[in-house]
């Protein structure tokens, strides 16, 4: 059976889309699915390439029981053809993925991660606590584990939106 190919985006690949790769990561390895997946994340911008998860993410996703230890990198064209989904986490990533798509095929893709909650179903995206506190964090990780576990069982019934 091939892999399923997930690529996980945020705005700068330190907070959000690397806290989505380590929960899904999580989440599969759960599951005994560790072997049926392969998981990474990017950014749309190349600010931090090569950094750790803002500190405040690892933090948080440690008190949960996450390693957050990827090292920021920015999405490329050529990803379009490497994974099977690439997951924005809000409205301006879903438009510069789709910008950054070879052709209209690639584009169909592009899922937003956001459609995939359950408990916070309602919530149009996975905000971005970069520039807020404590709480924000928190609640970034509240919805993406929510989401992820979404699209974990979407991926699983074959019914993806």
């Amino acid at each position: 059976m091939k892999r399923i190919r997930l690529l996980f985006i945020c705005l700068g690949n330190i907070c959000r889309s690397p806290a989505a790769e380590g929960v899904m990561k999580h989440y599969v390895e759960q599951q005994g699915l560790s072997h049926l997946f392969y998981i990474n994340s990017a950014g749309i911008g190349g600010w931090h390439i090569g950094q750790l998860p803002d500190k405040r993410m690892r933090v948080q996703g440690a008190a949960r029981g996450y390693l957050f230890d990827h090292r920021a990198q920015q999405v490329r064209r050529e990803d379009f053809l490497r994974y099977d989904y690439i997951i924005g986490m809000d409205e301006e990533n879903i438009y510069d993925l789709r910008q950054l798509a070879p052709d209209k095929k690639q584009a169909e893709k592009i899922i937003c991660l956001a459609d995939y909650l359950k408990k916070y179903a309602g919530e149009p995206t996975i905000p971005d606590p970069y520039y807020g506190g404590t709480k924000d964090f928190i609640w970034a990780l509240d919805l993406i584990e929510d989401a992820c576990q979404g699209l974990l069982e979407a991926l699983q019934e074959g019914s993806l939106a």
